[in-house]
């Protein structure tokens, strides 16, 4: 899957598209030429084919009710939106923008560019035929009311000025922390991209409580990295039924693989073995949290390992897939625990070389956690400096990435 030449020539950045109860409803993906031709001759209909296969249609996608910019007509509704585009490079949103309408995708048009007349054209066709545009960014004078009315979202920076009365429903880019994406809500924002992870903790003389239901699976983990008995096992999950069910649900999901399924703990302890079971244990660690503003970061961890395995995939070293994505996944377990890594590990069993990327020490696995770090900064020479000191090539990390976001889908 994911085998299509175009691959080798794109670099792929992605952030959280995040709505206003902090649930993370799509996905914003950056796509970059990978040569100075600023993706000349890229097929924009097999790009948007390719993209359906990572993107499918959702029962649960974003739906909104969308007023046009001022100018642009009456209201109309977006159902099933799941990703939204930024084309970095003429030439590849030309190809975008001339290929057949694709609804469940939204696509963004730069300000400066809109007035041209080839942009302004294959814009008002394509919202025509159904496609969702956003206007990144102000353009610099009113646009005519025919083209303004194809833009049913307005995206723009924290550095923007604020809008008119009577814009679009607008989408904050880049957030970095908390308080970004609170400021993007109380200025009127609608959606918000990006990673909202804040600073790391910082050491602390009162240590944070650990709520219930994760001291839980701190528990397990301890217990399973011990290979203690099943029946221990299983009376540590009797204090909390809810997480059983989950744990199941997990094993059973799709993205798992598992030809048959899976009926109870000790079922899945015979099945998977204590180093499998641990990876989901990790899994739900990373996913438990109840805090509406942990959201994000719970997305953004599950993920994280599972591009992290998937860029060693070919190795055949099972061992080593799960180590990294052990890492991946916990690589963020600061922030949704609130206390610094060198704390944290003291309570939580990792191998070796996962703690020193974690710590941020040089190891072999820090360069993986680097990669995943500058695909999430949507940072095209960042991403193309860590693939070559691991000597992975373009495609090979759009592969991972791709696959990882699409078998995250099926885990929820």
């Amino acid at each position: 899957m994911f085998d299509h030449p175009l691959w080798a020539r794109l670099v792929l950045g992605y952030s959280a598209v995040i709505d206003r109860q902090r649930s993370v409803v799509a996905t914003r993906l950056t796509l970059a030429p990978a040569a100075a031709d600023g993706g000349a001759g890229i097929d924009g209909v097999d790009l948007l084919r390719e993209l359906g296969e990572a993107w499918p249609e959702a029962a649960g996608a974003l739906s909104l009710r969308m007023r046009p910019l001022e100018g642009g007509g009456g209201a109309r509704s977006v159902a099933g939106l799941t990703l939204v585009i930024n084309a970095a490079g003429e030439p590849l949103l030309q190809a975008l923008l001339a290929a057949p309408a694709v609804p469940r995708f939204a696509l963004e048009v730069p300000a400066f560019m809109a007035m041209e007349p080839q942009v302004a054209a294959a814009a008002q066709a394509l919202a025509e035929a159904g496609a969702t545009l956003a206007l990144k960014g102000l353009p610099r004078e009113p646009l005519p009311a025919a083209l303004a009315a194809s833009f049913a979202l307005q995206a723009d920076d924290g550095d923007a000025p604020a809008p008119k009365t009577g814009t679009a429903p607008r989408l904050r880019l880049g957030v970095r922390s908390p308080a970004e994406l609170e400021a993007a809500f109380a200025a009127g924002c609608v959606l918000a991209a990006g990673w909202p992870f804040g600073e790391p903790p910082k050491p602390s003389a009162a240590k944070k409580a650990v709520a219930p239901e994760l001291q839980v699976i701190l528990e397990l983990i301890n217990r399973v990295d011990r290979e203690e008995p099943v029946e221990r096992l299983e009376a540590v999950l009797k204090n909390d039924p809810t997480l059983a069910f989950r744990l199941i649900r997990y094993i059973n999901s799709p993205g798992f693989g598992l030809s048959v399924e899976i009926g109870s703990f000790r079922h899945a302890l015979m099945i998977l073995g204590y180093q499998k079971l641990k990876r989901w244990l990790a899994l739900l660690l990373a996913s438990a949290s109840k805090d509406a503003n942990m959201k994000p970061v719970m997305f953004a961890a599950v993920r994280r390992g599972l591009i992290m395995e998937e860029l060693v995939k070919g190795s055949g070293d099972a061992e080593l897939r799960g180590e990294l994505f052990i890492c991946g996944v916990f690589s963020l377990l600061d922030r949704l625990l609130g206390q610094p890594f060198a704390e944290l590990l003291r309570a939580v069993p990792v191998p070796d070389k996962v703690r020193s990327a974690l710590l941020g020490d040089e190891g072999p696995f820090l360069p993986y956690l680097e990669l995943v770090q500058a695909i999430e900064q949507e940072s095209v020479f960042d991403v193309r400096e860590k693939a070559e000191r691991l000597m992975l090539s373009t495609d090979e990390v759009n592969r991972a990435l791709l696959a990882a976001l699409m078998t995250a889908a099926q885990l929820e």
